[in-house]
């Protein structure tokens, strides 16, 4: 996990080439909205397939530039959880999906938004994002478009129907263990924090 001082070393930026790909693919969400509720679903898999693409392409440049923002740390996950939220909301308003599956990632949100006024009343941003939370992300953005494409009839659609459940329930167990550990680092910064310590970092 990142250190305390890994974090100090991002800087306050926010005209970076990453900041503003990732702007672009927030633009985007709502005409992928649109696109999947009204049943447009090639044209949906396109952008969701450029909205993927650009999410690796921003972190690449980040890395490669050495254009790590805080603003960039905020606008990768908040993107990463809108495309999540709109193709659950739509594929389960498709009646493809279940709707217990949306409110258990909902209530998952839910519980890292409980820890935002714990982490202000302390003087804390944003803690960094677990590898477990961008494995469990990637899981489930491979799961839509399988689960768009089990709609198609025959063996193809049965065989995108398995292997898009299958990554679907990875990537819910993956979210929740990183929003486990998520939880379990606030805990430690108010626990140190009542107890007059310097936080170190996470564990």
């Amino acid at each position: 996990m990142s250190t305390q001082r890994e974090v100090d070393t991002v800087v306050d930026r926010v005209w970076t080439i990453p900041n503003v790909i990732s702007v672009l693919r927030l633009l985007l969400v709502p005409v992928f909205a649109w696109l999947i509720l009204s049943g447009h679903d090639v044209a949906a898999l396109v952008v969701l397939a450029v909205a993927g693409a650009s999410d690796w392409l921003d972190g690449f440049i980040a890395r490669r530039l050495n254009q790590t923002s805080r603003l960039g740390q905020m606008l990768d996950p908040a993107a990463d959880r809108l495309y999540i939220f709109v193709t659950l909301i739509g594929l389960a308003y498709r009646e493809l999906v279940p709707w217990w599956l949306v409110g258990v990632i909902v209530l998952r949100e839910l519980v890292l938004a409980g820890m935002i006024p714990i982490l202000l009343r302390y003087g804390y941003g944003p803690l960094p994002v677990h590898m477990a939370g961008k494995a469990g992300t990637f899981g489930l953005m491979y799961a839509f478009p399988l689960l768009l494409l089990a709609t198609v009839p025959g063996a193809v659609g049965d065989a995108a129907w398995i292997v898009g459940w299958a990554s679907a329930l990875w990537g819910v167990g993956l979210y929740w263990f990183a929003c486990l550990l998520y939880v379990e680092q606030v805990v430690a910064i108010a626990r140190r924090e009542r107890g007059g310590r310097t936080w170190a970092g996470p564990a």
